[in-house]
């Protein structure tokens, strides 16, 4: 992901988990908030050191950045995302992770309308 596609300080994430709206499922939380003044989206991962070691917790970050970036054109621009992983995503394939996120993609109602 390009820079400014990322959230990485600790404000940002601040401000969306206090002023966002969020929707979930058994594997992943996502908080959305509005950022009108953004061209483009912001994604920024959680993933808890309960999920396990650094080894998973980074095979589980890369699996959501590159369904993101498969993603990409069809998520809303001008807001900013965080993604939070759950446990059972430690035990998740590529397409079972890919599959829980579009779903919570489509629950919170994030993709653009075509």
């Amino acid at each position: 992901m390009r820079k400014k596609n990322r959230i990485k300080k600790n404000e940002d994430f601040q401000l969306v988990f206090q002023k966002g709206r969020s929707m979930a499922n058994r594997q992943f939380v996502i908080y959305i908030m509005e950022r009108p003044e953004l061209s483009e989206f912001r994604i920024g991962l959680s993933v808890s050191k309960k999920i396990g070691n650094a080894v998973t917790r980074n095979r589980i970050k890369r699996l959501i950045r590159q369904v993101v970036l498969e993603e990409k054109d069809q998520l809303s621009s001008g807001k900013d995302y965080i993604i939070i992983a759950r446990k059972p995503t430690s035990q998740m394939n590529y397409y079972e992770v890919k599959k829980s996120l579009l779903h919570v993609f489509k629950k919170a109602k994030i993709y653009n309308r075509n």
